[in-house]
């Protein structure tokens, strides 16, 4: 059995004019990538080795979505840019910290992103510890250019999903849309080796940077409610039940 915690009110991260909150994992020695893969099915979500889930007063805009990957069709868009990567090779890497080329492939990504945020700012041993955790199975999609690493995207792995925690690129390879496609490789990885879902987070309609986990159909939604025993998953497999969604939100 384990303890939930409840964090006190801060500024929110995504939506600049309001407070969150998060419901956390406490008893954190008792985590597994077995139990996480139970927490991500109740919308949880990890942070380094904190499990978490946004758990606000009076705003539901952070709502958890996964692909089922035996159902997912890439749209035309999508399929378009794995024909613009067609020149990358991919190759997955397991390991429980950034190595050099990772580190610096890291750093310039926040520092195009991130400008002089926090996270710009972290050390090295912080940024491992966002990244990684000493009880998950985590993996690291790299994808390079004549062999140079342009691109990484952090995958966990669990008895039944791959959860898509961080992707971080080459400023320079912006317009390759490679957030995209490391969601389009991760879920072929997660359908050839037999897993159910991709999860992807939480997708924030009212925060641009957020809202793209959307395009991806059909696509399974969690709405937040008041007792998490009420919360339902929802497949989502148009465009126009994900407005009908949105407008129940």
């Amino acid at each position: 059995m384990f303890r939930l915690g409840l964090t006190p009110a801060h500024a929110c991260d995504y939506l600049p004019d309001r407070q969150s909150r998060s419901l956390v994992v406490v008893d954190e020695a008792l985590l597994s990538s077995r139990a996480y893969d139970f927490f991500l099915a109740q919308g949880f979500r990890r942070s380094g080795s904190h499990v978490y889930r946004p758990w606000c007063d009076r705003c539901r805009q952070c709502v958890a979505a996964r692909i089922p990957v035996e159902a997912f069709r890439p749209s035309r868009g999508q399929r378009r840019v794995r024909r613009l990567n067609a020149d990358l090779e991919a190759d997955w890497v397991v390991t429980d910290r950034l190595n050099d080329e990772q580190w610096a492939l890291y750093r310039a990504y926040l520092q195009a992103r991130h400008g002089e945020g926090e996270m710009a700012r972290a050390s090295r041993a912080a940024s491992d510890a966002f990244l990684f955790s000493p009880w998950a199975s985590t993996r690291l999609l790299e994808l390079r250019l004549g062999g140079k690493l342009v691109a990484v995207a952090v995958t966990d792995e669990q008895p039944r999903s791959l959860s898509a925690l961080y992707t971080f690129f080459h400023p320079d390879h912006a317009r390759r849309s490679l957030g995209t496609l490391a969601i389009l490789l991760q879920v072929e990885a997660a359908r050839a080796e037999g897993r159910t879902w991709l999860y992807l987070g939480y997708w924030i309609p009212n925060c641009r940077k957020m809202s793209y986990k959307a395009g991806f159909l059909p696509v399974e939604v969690r709405r937040p409610e008041r007792e998490i025993r009420e919360e339902r998953w929802e497949r989502l497999s148009s465009a126009k039940e994900r407005e009908g969604f949105l407008q129940r939100l």
